[in-house]
């Protein structure tokens, strides 16, 4: 069945489809909207009951999809102790960076000046630190938040493919994460050094941040786009503030240096993640 999968994702036009479905997602027509609505509602199961807004108050279906929560739905662990989880999804991996070497599934591997789009300085700063990969699903919570509080240094968008990032996809494609479309988010913190890089995929209409608005469809594949802050002017965020979201799920890769945080024994692949839960401890 994965092989199937994996050739129908090369043989489709990536590009064509998710500007299509962008589209789609955007609309404020209420017979587009509401029944993209109510039947992602019911296929995936959402929970509404911990949402902001109630379900007919959305512009859109990416309005809908990317929903706020009612305050208190995330309580947050003690950020003085602890790296807060930046999302609700699924471990897809974690664990020490390797000669510069991020595992994506048995058997696969890519670097982190890949993922990085060929910063190879920016990615020293890693050598034999931590990542973690989590996997945001259909049903989930689609804002990513800061697992420490820190001051933004750049934003890079790196252009790519739009592979599905599922597990099937992971497990089949080489470099899956450094061949997507990205948006690698760099830090300053207590920590050192953090990266949270929001990795796009087939459908995903868009990608934001809280400081410089949506990746729009139209921009894809004209190049690395970096923005670096000016000081002075920087955008500093606390421990759990949001810092972007997906409009439709995706990825994010955290990105840690060394002997700063020891990840909590439950986390392993596969293990269910809550945004603004204790992730690791600060060392």
């Amino acid at each position: 069945m994965s092989k199937p999968f994996i050739w129908l994702q090369h043989a489709l036009p990536q590009l064509g489809l998710t500007r299509f479905a962008g589209r789609v997602a955007a609309s404020e027509k209420p017979w587009i909207r509401d029944r993209l609505i109510d039947r992602f509602v019911r296929a995936y199961n959402v929970d509404m009951d911990e949402a902001e807004r109630d379900i007919g108050d959305f512009a859109s279906f990416n309005d809908f999809f990317a929903r706020s929560l009612k305050p208190g739905a995330r309580p947050l662990a003690d950020a003085a102790t602890h790296v807060l989880c930046p999302a609700d999804g699924e471990v897809s991996q974690l664990g020490t960076i390797r000669d510069g070497r991020i595992v994506q599934a048995k058997g696969h591997e890519y670097t982190v000046a890949e993922l990085l789009g060929g910063d190879e300085a920016l990615a020293a700063r890693f050598h034999q630190g931590d990542f973690i990969t989590i996997y945001l699903s259909p049903s989930d919570y689609h804002r990513v938040h800061m697992p420490a509080a820190g001051t933004l240094q750049s934003t890079s968008y790196v252009p790519g493919d739009l592979f599905s990032v599922n597990q099937t996809t992971a497990a089949n494609v080489p470099g899956l994460f450094a061949r997507n479309e990205r948006l690698s988010c760099v830090f300053d913190s207590e920590l050192g050094t953090m990266a949270s890089v929001m990795v796009g995929a087939m459908i995903v209409a868009g990608i934001e941040t809280v400081w410089g608005g949506r990746v729009e469809p139209p921009e894809r594949g004209r190049g690395k786009r970096l923005h670096r802050e000016t000081p002075g002017r920087a955008t500093r965020l606390d421990a759990g503030a949001e810092m972007g979201r997906f409009l439709l799920g995706s990825t994010v890769v955290l990105l840690f240096e060394q002997e700063k945080i020891e990840f909590l024994p439950q986390f392993k692949p596969g293990s269910k993640t809550r945004m603004g839960e204790a992730l690791a401890r600060r060392l």
